[in-house]
C-alpha cells in the first residue's frame, strides 16, 4: 500500500516545493514595499475611523510586515499554485480532461481574486463598521496591528477559498462525478456545511458570516446550473436502465419457474 503511495508523494513533494519556492519568490519582492501594502490593508479600516489611525507607529513591526509580505506573495503566484496543483493531479485525467489545464489554471485565479477583493471592498468595511458601532472602538477589539493584519489575510484568504466553489464543481461535472439533482439534493447539507466554514474563517460577528455565507449559498445555487450545462442529471435514461433490469428479473424468475 505505501509502495503504491509513495510516487504520489514524491510527486506531491515536488509541486508544494516549487509552489512554496515562487510564493516565497514573491515574499520577498512584496517586502520591500510592505510599508504601502499594510497601508493599503489598512484603508478600510482608516475609512470607518475617518482616518484615524488606531495604530501609529506599529506599521515597521517586522512580522507583521512579513505576514503580509508572504500572503502578497501567495496572490502573486496563484498562477504557479493552481498550475502546481493540476500538474499533481492531471496524471489520473483522460487526455480529453487534461486540456483544461489553461482554463483551470486562469478561472481559479480570477475567483480567488474576486473572492478577495469583494472581502476588501465589502465584507471587511461593512464587518469593522459593526463592530465599531457595537464596541465603541476598534481598539477594544483590536490590540495590535498585528492582529488586525491577522484577520485582514484569514478573511480574505477564506473569501478567494470560497468564491472556488464554482470552479471546483465545474471540473467535477467535468470528470462526471457530480451532476444537478445530486446538487440540489444536497442543498439543505450545503448550507449547513457553508455557515460552519463561514463561522471558521470570519471574526466572531454576525454580519461578517453573513456576508461570508449569503455569497456562497449564491454561489452554489448558480453552481447547480453550471454543472446541469456540463453533467445533467438523465433521469431517462436511468429510468430505462431500471426497466431494462427489472424485466431481466421477470426473464430470469420465468426460467427458474421452468
Amino acid at each position: 500500500m505505501f509502495d503504491n503511495l509513495k510516487p504520489h508523494l514524491i510527486e506531491l513533494r515536488k509541486r508544494l516545493g516549487i509552489s512554496v519556492v515562487v510564493v516565497i519568490a514573491f515574499a520577498f519582492i512584496a517586502f520591500g514595499f510592505n510599508q504601502y501594502i499594510i497601508a493599503f490593508a489598512k484603508a478600510p479600516l482608516m475609512g470607518i475611523m475617518n482616518g484615524a489611525d488606531p495604530f501609529i507607529g506599529g506599521i515597521g513591526i517586522f512580522f507583521t510586515a512579513l505576514k503580509i509580505s508572504i500572503f502578497t506573495g501567495f496572490l502573486l503566484a496563484l498562477p504557479v499554485v493552481f498550475s502546481q496543483l493540476w500538474a499533481f493531479i492531471a496524471p489520473g485525467l483522460y487526455d480529453n480532461e487534461k486540456k483544461y489545464v489553461i482554463p483551470f489554471v486562469t478561472i481559479s485565479t480570477f475567483m480567488f481574486l474576486v473572492g478577495s477583493a469583494f472581502a476588501y471592498y465589502v465584507v471587511i468595511p461593512l464587518g469593522f463598521k459593526f463592530l465599531w458601532m457595537f464596541a465603541g472602538n476598534l481598539v477594544n477589539f483590536l490590540q495590535t496591528l498585528d492582529e488586525y493584519i491577522g484577520i485582514f489575510t484569514k478573511i480574505l484568504f477564506g473569501f478567494g477559498v470560497a468564491f472556488e466553489l464554482p470552479v471546483i464543481l465545474f471540473f467535477l461535472a467535468v470528470l462526471g462525478l457530480v451532476d444537478d439533482k445530486g446538487l440540489k439534493d444536497f442543498f439543505g447539507h450545503a448550507v449547513l456545511i457553508i455557515f460552519v466554514f463561514a463561522a471558521l474563517l470570519t471574526p466572531p460577528d454576525v454580519i461578517t458570516q453573513l456576508l461570508m455565507a449569503g455569497p456562497l449559498i449564491l454561489l452554489y445555487i448558480i453552481s447547480i446550473f453550471i454543472v446541469r450545462m456540463v453533467n445533467p442529471y438523465k433521469e431517462d435514461e436511468d429510468d430505462d436502465n431500471d426497466d431494462d433490469k427489472e424485466d431481466n428479473v421477470a426473464v430470469d424468475e420465468q426460467k427458474q419457474l421452468k
